[in-house]
């Protein structure tokens, strides 16, 4: 059994107020917290350091609680909530974003039972094949290679791997390269060495947290996603793309 943790912020540089933006009537939060109802797990919390969040939250039925101004990440805040509710080492959480509102169930599924299956897993997370040379190319769209069992060796926004040889077109090469996917499942105890560790200088780097626990030595348990995610949210033409993602879906 696991439970689920909606880490939430007002802030956001590209949108803000994001997760109280209208979709299809409902605040994007809102299509968030269903999603995470329609899973197993044996309890959904959002976490924030927002008043209005906690308002509105609390408004359509959801467990929130306040947290740290102070939190830089979700994982933090998570961390957090954690050590507030008393929760045990060997519990797992799963940190499900605010801006995913067309996640699929299966996914958050999916990323809690892989880490329940792998004992030696501090984290586990997803992944998906790249398509294209520009998604293979983009800073934003985060790499990650494993070993043989599935094990992450590393995350990264550079292109990796990198085919040395790109063949007789002189095209980039990509095959086997996979995006990462921005959904984790945590042991508790993974959670509270995180927020005690130093920032790690590849962390620092390429501005990606999870490159902390690799740096430490915990092990992140990574696998194909089940099926392809719906649509983040970053941007208002974002916003737009997912609205008219969730009305289509729910035809």
């Amino acid at each position: 059994m696991y439970r689920i943790v909606i880490p939430t912020r007002y802030g956001s540089t590209r949108l803000p107020g994001k997760p109280l933006l209208l979709l299809a009537g409902k605040p994007m939060l809102q299509w968030v917290y269903e999603r995470a109802l329609g899973c197993a797990a044996k309890e959904v919390i959002i976490a924030t350091d927002d008043q209005r969040i906690f308002d509105i939250a609390s408004a359509f039925g959801a467990r929130v609680i306040l947290t740290s101004v102070a939190h830089l990440s979700g994982t933090d805040r998570i961390g957090e909530v954690a050590d507030l509710c008393g929760w045990r080492d060997d519990e797992v959480v799963v940190n499900l974003q605010s801006d995913e509102p067309s996640m699929p169930v299966s996914l958050i599924e999916q990323v809690a039972n892989l880490l329940l299956e792998h004992s030696s897993a501090a984290i586990a997370t997803l992944a998906t094949p790249v398509l294209t040379v520009e998604e293979y190319l983009n800073p934003n769209a985060v790499k990650v290679i494993t070993d043989q069992e599935g094990r992450a060796l590393y995350f990264s926004r550079a292109p990796i791997p990198w085919h040395r040889d790109h063949g007789e077109s002189g095209q980039l090469r990509f095959e086997g390269a996979r995006r990462h996917l921005g959904l984790y499942a945590y042991r508790v105890r993974a959670l509270r060495q995180l927020a005690i560790l130093p920032l790690a200088s590849l962390e620092n780097a390429e501005k990606l947290e999870q490159l902390r626990a690799l740096f430490h030595g915990l092990e992140i348990r990574v696998a194909h996603a089940a099926q392809s995610p719906g649509p983040d949210v970053n941007t208002a033409e974002d916003l737009a793309r997912a609205e008219q993602s969730l009305l289509y879906s729910a035809r």
